[in-house]
């Protein structure tokens, strides 16, 4: 079995793409000027009457989604659905059949760290944010270039700059999260003999438990790594029965018969160490749940309202 090799998907790319900067929404003022004549009041006259002219209320923007009060915008969520869709499709996945929630999703996490950022006391100043857009305009090829985007896209330079420091607060709150993801765990050094149909996994049970050396029935089913699944800590294997199994046995112990969708397993625990520094792999494979639990706790804590059909 492969270990979980689940690739820190940063969920707020936005930083660098400019894909997830708020739609505009522009609102224009006419001042209306007037040419009328003066009306004069005699004493056998009467005033005029005066119409008042009705209150016309500000048209509402549409709206995708509620977050705690703050707004997301269903032109800037229609924005990076269209982006997410182009993306999809010119890479030839299938993503965009259900690219319409993970981009809510991620829009709606993005505000979540975001204000967890701003509680925490995490401030977007002016020098920061003119220090951001000078090193996006230099990767989009200059101030033109830049200024055509925002333009082709119907931005206004307030809003663009708006959701560059949401993403930078966001950004800054996700690194808080992973960064707190410690680099050493218990660990164990397991390998396993991994076979696809009950029968032969018995008959290969009954050899160990006949004396049958493990390495070596591991090494005739996988020649090429002898079943060896290395060191691992909790939560990085992608099966969570094969993990607790063997965070339950001592080095040299083998378990019975484990069935899972990828097969038949029978595990065998080499070493344990109560405190290994983790790999590389292993660290973002915990900080990406990390992350990924604290927006499951922070949604539950918080005023969501999806106004999407």
């Amino acid at each position: 079995m492969t270990p979980k090799v689940q690739r820190y998907t940063l969920i707020f790319n936005w930083l660098l793409i400019l894909s997830l900067l708020l739609a505009s929404c522009r609102n224009g003022v006419a001042t209306p000027t007037s040419t009328s004549t003066p009306v004069r009041v005699t004493p056998t006259q009467s005033p005029p009457t005066l119409t008042p002219t009705p209150f016309q209320p500000p048209t509402p923007v549409p709206l995708a989604a509620r977050v705690n009060g703050e707004a997301i915008t269903l032109a800037e969520y229609q924005a990076e659905l269209d982006r997410f869709q182009a993306s999809a499709a010119g890479a030839g996945t299938n993503l965009a059949t259900d690219g319409k929630k993970r981009v809510l999703d991620d829009l709606i996490d993005q505000v979540l760290l975001a204000q967890a950022a701003q509680k925490a006391g995490f401030v977007v100043d002016d020098a920061l944010l003119q220090a951001r857009l000078d090193r996006l305009t230099a990767q989009v090829g200059g101030a033109m270039a830049l200024a055509n985007w925002i333009a082709k896209h119907g931005y206004s330079d307030q809003e663009f700059r708006q959701a560059l420091a949401r993403a930078i607060a966001a950004a800054w709150m996700r690194d808080q999260i992973t960064a707190a993801v410690p680099g050493m765990a218990e660990q164990v050094h397991a390998r396993q003999i991994l076979l696809y149909n009950s029968d032969q996994a018995n008959q290969v049970f009954t050899q160990l438990q006949s004396g049958v050396d493990f390495a070596s029935l591991a090494a005739k089913y996988d020649p090429l790594r002898a079943g060896d699944l290395g060191w691992f800590p909790r939560g990085y294997l992608t099966e969570p029965a094969l993990e607790e199994t063997a965070f339950t046995l001592q080095p040299g112990q083998y378990s019975s018969v484990i069935k899972t969708r990828m097969g038949y397993h029978i595990l065998q625990v080499i070493e344990r160490d109560t405190q290994r520094p983790l790999t590389p792999d292993a660290r973002l494979v915990l900080q990406t749940q990390a992350l990924h639990q604290w927006l499951a706790e922070r949604r539950r804590q918080s005023d969501i309202q999806i106004m999407l059909p």
